[in-house]
């Protein structure tokens, strides 16, 4: 499988820290945050990654050049912002053979057991989404799910949250999934996508560790409480594209 991974944001809500260092190179306890990500790709056994870029492009890119993980990787650098739609459908081709493909919220951290969702997911639905309970959903892209695990109801900081249950930016997508991207500047994922597909779409409840690590509070958060990604192997080369 391959994997988009969506690193492209400004990170302005994590300023002063992403003043001259993009929002995806910020250390976890020491360690990149897309350096955790491509160890995770690599216990998923996937090969190939698409890093999208737009603040401190050339960081990025360096990083990625100077690495060892094993892992195939394309950086795009897009110098007008896609959207997160906008970048798979963008990219479309990249995956045109492939009955489906992860897609990674960048600046989302976790050590969940990913080969349990893919297991999970099922190739009638159009995506299958990783959830996690919230205490703050009016702040997150919520859904509801039926007795089945059936995605029922998406809303994007909704108002009046009808669960706690929150995308986790952690996604199986689908060429169903990509069918249902509107041709449109700035196409957003959980806007513009996700209420479409409802029905179409399974939900896998993620118990283990997510933060997601836009903010200043949560970044510093995750210094305190990230538990590290265990056992993982010995990093191998990295081969770039761009």
């Amino acid at each position: 499988m391959k994997a988009f991974l969506l690193a492209a944001g400004h990170g302005t809500r994590l300023r002063p820290y992403t003043d001259s260092t993009p929002k995806c190179l910020l250390p976890i306890r020491g360690v990149p945050i897309l350096e955790i990500w491509l160890s995770l790709c690599r216990r998923l056994g996937i090969a190939e990654v698409l890093v999208n870029t737009h603040a401190h492009a050339s960081a990025v890119m360096n990083f990625v050049r100077r690495g060892k993980n094993g892992i195939h990787v394309t950086v795009v650098e897009e110098h007008e912002l896609f959207g997160s739609a906008g970048t798979l459908l963008a990219n479309r081709e990249w995956v045109t053979r492939d009955d489906k493909f992860w897609v990674f919220y960048a600046d989302v951290l976790t050590c969940a057991d990913l080969n349990s969702m893919l297991h999970f997911h099922s190739p009638c639905h159009a995506a299958t989404l990783g959830v996690y309970s919230v205490p703050d959903p009016q702040r997150c892209g919520i859904v509801t799910v039926d007795a089945s695990d059936i995605i029922v109801d998406f809303v994007e900081k909704p108002a009046a949250p009808s669960s706690n249950l929150a995308f986790a930016g952690i996604m199986i997508g689908t060429q169903k999934l990509l069918n249902a991207i509107p041709e449109k500047p700035g196409a957003d994922i959980a806007f513009d996508v996700l209420p479409r597909l409802i029905g179409r779409m399974r939900a896998y409840p993620i118990s283990d560790y997510v933060l997601d690590i836009g903010t200043r509070e949560n970044y510093e958060t995750a210094q305190r409480t990230w538990p590290g990604l265990q056992g993982d192997l010995q990093p191998r080369e990295v081969l770039l594209d761009h």
